[in-house]
């Protein structure tokens, strides 16, 4: 599928056959896909809010879609307009589903209950009711596809996040935004019976005249160590279980649970590499065969060569960290305050020093690696020196630090740096200055970052005034300013012995500085989205044009809109309840391709011209060799432009011909007639027809050169079309020959299928038995009355 959603996906379903997707997005629009053609098919609109779920019923023709506007509504896919809406959650609903036998459909939000629905399946369909529960109810209008079943209370306050049917349909599991499930089981009539006669007879006789059956019971209650991001019901049930839950949770743990007739058991879990929230700082070790990272509760140590995470230790908020050399220990400070000691080689923190009194925004090793440096937004810059300690009850000695000496700021400090002779110390502070033996200003909001040269004779610093600054540290003079970012500046690191450095921004860019012969080989940045990302330098050139060039085609894409040309839809700008509009978007693709189609079509025209000049020459005896242009593949001119044709996507080909001009159109037209007889681009040129009969319908019918071309396709195409499939249907009559003889000759018979064949030829008879009563007992009253005569008198 291309991209054609201007906003975020929240909702995805395939019908039964796997033929049909449907997709719900924050645009408040339900777009509806064709899995095998490749293409959207059409847009729904209604909901006045995000769509937070779909789900289809029957055999597809119908779709249910729940949206933050606390409405449900059913969807006629072959009329394409909205039959039925349904009110009556208070607040959004977040989650739908229907059991396996299309009884109920259930729906679940921030009310304290969760709300069910009996499903009217239409007789035309070649389904029957399902609901024996309304079997004695009166008929319902028509358009009613769900009708209101009952509620149940659910135990847990916070709102519904998933409501799921395992495939068996005899348990429900409805999932919360927090750390537990709530499982219901599903019973049946004899169940539900005893259930409700029970009931009834602890005089519960007013919630029994409320009319909803006892047929959901809470069975159990799952609860996680984490907050739970999903869940799924496996389609393989171990031995001597109900179901098989799965449970995706916000640390990257995937849980396996065996829900059993009397409690549930955890049977495995795995366990995702990666931070999952923002990536605070990253360290490689001194000889970058190891790779730290930190974020809100978890350190982890990385081979960055391979990607593999090595060690993944708990602990408290790491906004900074360093390895301690010899790479066996390393040190990370915290928004608590504290530094954490961490035993590289055995994955655990040996010890928890508490260091300042709000959290360690920085920390650096001193020259002589004996100790290190931090700084605090408590105004104070600490130095610490390395010593081994044998803790109580210990057989061995293990890394710590102490404290030596204490500089007292008078602002919050955000970096720390030293020099490389150990000689001076630079403090970056929240009031927007650099104290070093100097006080350097220049910047105008904070400095997040620095970073001092090799060689100890520059030091550049990065602000949240998108500038970065270069500084002499002889004189404390600045050397340049450069406008580095589109936003603040989060890190800078000099490449080792060199004056060249890079830097990084909120504005998602790494940027490189110069350049010459010795160079860093790799780079590694941590970023807001949870990930942690190398980037090695190659021989490849950068032009810095081509990239502006990309990011302003980005741009463009982003901002491309197709509703100002849309000829044949104008649905697509009524925003009106319930109204259909084009399910495909303008894209940068779709222009590239009509760009191609039309470079196609005009190199064939004129090697047309080309192959008609020479044919002239020819036959005035001007006897040249032919030459075909060799842009054109060795192909002939309509070969040429169908392989053009042939390499647009499927789901793009709507929006590629609706941007062709009519004058390329009618180009085209001429040469479907000659490809229809290829058998597998039959296909291809109904589908282009069509859409260009619907796109310019008014422009063919008043144009005269246009009408043999309609005609010559109306000769060619019905004829092959047919054929074709009168080809699949004797290919599909005997693979279902085939099916019955193997089922002949088999014991399992389909008894399901022949059931309900039975069932909808006993239920036709009824009515149309029904209906011939009618008809006499009309005609019967019609010659009563006759006989009658109108007189008063008998």
């Amino acid at each position: 599928m291309n991209k054609l959603f201007r906003w975020a996906v929240t909702a995805l379903r395939y019908n039964k056959l796997g033929s049909l997707l449907a997709s719900g997005s924050k645009d408040n629009d339900v777009i509806l896909w064709d899995v095998v053609g490749e293409t959207g098919l059409f847009r729904l609109r209604g909901h006045c809010d995000q769509v937070t779920d779909v789900v289809f019923l029957g055999s597809g023709k119908k779709l249910v879609t729940a949206s933050k506007d606390k409405f449900l509504r059913v969807w006629d896919l072959d009329t394409q307009h909205c039959m039925h809406i349904i009110s009556g959650h208070h607040t959004e609903i977040w989650s739908i589903d229907i059991d396996p036998e299309e009884r109920y459909l259930v729906t679940g939000s921030a009310d304290p209950e969760l709300r069910f629905y009996t499903i009217k399946h239409d007789l035309a369909d070649g389904q029957l009711i399902a609901n024996k529960v309304n079997k004695d109810l009166p008929p319902e209008n028509k358009w009613e596809v769900l009708k209101s079943f009952g509620v149940l209370q659910r135990q847990s306050k916070d709102r519904v996040a998933t409501v799921r049917f395992n495939k068996s349909g005899n348990l429900l599991a409805c999932q919360v935004a927090g750390k537990t499930v709530e499982i219901f089981r599903v019973l049946d009539e004899s169940e539900s019976k005893r259930k409700a006669k029970r009931r009834i007879s602890r005089k519960e006789k007013k919630a029994a005249k409320e009319g909803f059956p006892d047929i959901f019971k809470l069975h159990q209650i799952l609860r996680a160590g984490k907050k739970i991001s999903s869940i799924s019901f496996s389609p393989v049930t171990t031995k001597n279980s109900l179901a098989t839950l799965a449970l995706s949770l916000n640390n990257n743990v995937f849980e396996f649970h065996a829900i059993e007739s009397s409690s549930t058991t955890k049977l495995s879990a795995i366990e995702l590499q990666g931070h999952h929230t923002d990536v605070r700082s990253v360290t490689l070790s001194s000889d970058n065969t190891l790779l730290m990272s930190t974020s809100h509760n978890a350190i982890k140590i990385w081979n960055p060569t391979t990607g593999a995470c090595l060690r993944t230790i708990d602990s408290g908020y790491g906004l900074c960290g360093l390895f301690v050399p010899g790479n066996k220990y390393a040190v990370v400070g915290t928004k608590g305050g504290t530094l954490e000691i961490i035993d590289i080689r055995s994955g655990t923190c040996v010890e928890v020093v508490e260091a300042h009194g709000g959290a360690v925004q920085s920390i650096a090793l001193t020259p002589d690696g004996t100790g290190f440096l931090t700084g605090s937004i408590d105004h104070n810059v600490k130095f610490w020196e390395f010593q081994l300690v044998l803790k109580a009850g210990k057989e061995y000695k293990h890394l710590t630090a102490s404290p030596v000496r204490n500089l007292k700021m008078n602002d919050d400090v955000l970096v720390v740096a030293a020099s490389p002779d150990g000689k001076y110390v630079a403090v970056a502070l929240s009031d927007n200055t650099v104290k070093f033996f100097l006080l350097l200003y220049g910047h105008k909001l904070p400095v997040f970052c620095m970073d001092i040269s090799s060689d100890g004779d520059l030091l550049v610093t990065g602000s949240a005034d998108k500038n970065v600054k270069i500084w002499g540290l002889v004189f404390g003079d600045i050397h340049k300013s450069l406008f580095a970012h589109a936003d603040s500046v989060m890190g800078v690191k000099f490449v080792c012995n060199t004056h060249y450095f890079f830097t990084v921004g909120k504005d998602r860019l790494v940027k490189y500085w110069d350049d010459d012969n010795n160079r860093g080989d790799f780079l590694v940045t941590g970023s807001h989205d949870g990930s942690i990302r190398r980037w090695d330098r190659t021989q490849e050139p950068l032009f810095i044009e081509e990239e502006k060039e990309k990011r302003l085609e980005e741009m463009f894409e982003s901002d491309i809109d197709n509703v100002f040309e849309n000829k044949y839809g104008p649905m697509d700008e009524i925003q009106e309840e319930g109204a259909v509009a084009l399910a495909g978007k303008k894209t940068q693709e779709t222009l590239t391709t009509t760009d191609y189609t039309i470079e196609a079509l005009d190199m064939a025209v004129a090697e047309l011209k080309r192959i008609a000049e020479h044919q002239v020459d020819k036959s005035k005896g001007k006897v040249s060799e032919f030459r075909p242009n060799i842009l054109m593949l060795g192909l002939s001119p309509s070969d040429y432009v169908l392989h053009a044709l042939s390499s647009v996507r499927t789901n793009d080909l709507e929006q590629t011909l609706l941007d062709l001009p009519f004058s390329d159109a009618l180009k085209l037209l001429s040469y479907l007639r000659s490809w229809a007889s290829i058998p597998d681009k039959v296909e291809l040129v109904c589908r282009v027809s069509t859409l260009l009969l619907q796109l310019h319908h008014h422009q063919l019918i008043s144009t005269v050169s246009a009408k043999p071309l309609v005609i010559r396709l109306e000769d060619v195409l019905p004829p092959t079309v047919k054929e074709l499939k009168d080809i699949i249907g004797v290919n599909l009559a005997k693979l279902y020959h085939i099916k019955q003889l193997k089922a002949s000759k088999s014991n399992a018979v389909s008894r399901d299928e022949k059931t309900k064949l039975l069932e909808i030829r006993s239920h036709n008879a009824k009515c149309i038995e029904a209906r011939e009563d009618t008809k006499q007992e009309k005609k019967r009253k019609k010659k009563q009355k006759k006989l009658d005569g109108g007189h008063v008198w008998s």
